[in-house]
């Protein structure tokens, strides 16, 4: 059986419920991809669009630990935060929240499945609390953050930034 290669994010939203599903993949192993999304100076490398610095205020990635960071550019700064709820060798659960609108809070869950051969795919979900909240995501421009933090991780993996 061959698989096709996702090479740019598809971001879905789904029908009946306020839950927004991001599949990606990526030549790397689960646990390369787990690393980069757990490690703050990896992940403060690749996550977010082009052209933004990404400062990690708070990081403790372990189940019922807490992370915040600042992403900015000129003077322009964006405040996020949540808890890790979850952290397993192929999994990761946790809440998401943009500060300028403290009362949209996310649950996500990352899952990486190995594809064999080298790669795995990313399979993430936020659950909202409206389809209104979910769909202010989707028309925010999410998607090229989404795309552009991708593509750094892509050349993090390639030049074995990630171990």
């Amino acid at each position: 059986m061959t698989i096709t290669r996702i090479a740019e994010a598809e971001i879905e939203a789904d029908p009946a419920l306020p839950i927004i599903r991001i599949t990606r993949d990526f030549a790397a192993t689960p646990a390369q991809l787990l690393r980069a999304h757990v490690d703050p100076e990896l992940f403060a490398r690749w996550v977010g669009p082009d052209g933004m610095d990404t400062r990690i205020v708070e990081w403790d990635a372990r189940d019922g630990g807490a992370w915040r960071y600042v992403a900015g550019r000129g003077d322009e700064e964006y405040a996020f935060r949540g808890c890790f709820h979850q952290i397993t060798d192929d999994r990761i659960v946790q809440t998401f929240t943009w500060e300028a609108m403290p009362d949209d809070v996310s649950l996500e869950t990352l899952r990486f499945e190995d594809l064999g051969d080298g790669y795995t795919r990313l399979h993430a979900q936020s659950l909202v609390d409206s389809f209104e909240s979910r769909d202010a995501w989707l028309s925010s421009g999410m998607e090229v953050g989404v795309n552009d933090g991708y593509a750094k991780l892509d050349a993090l993996l390639a030049g074995g930034a990630v171990s």
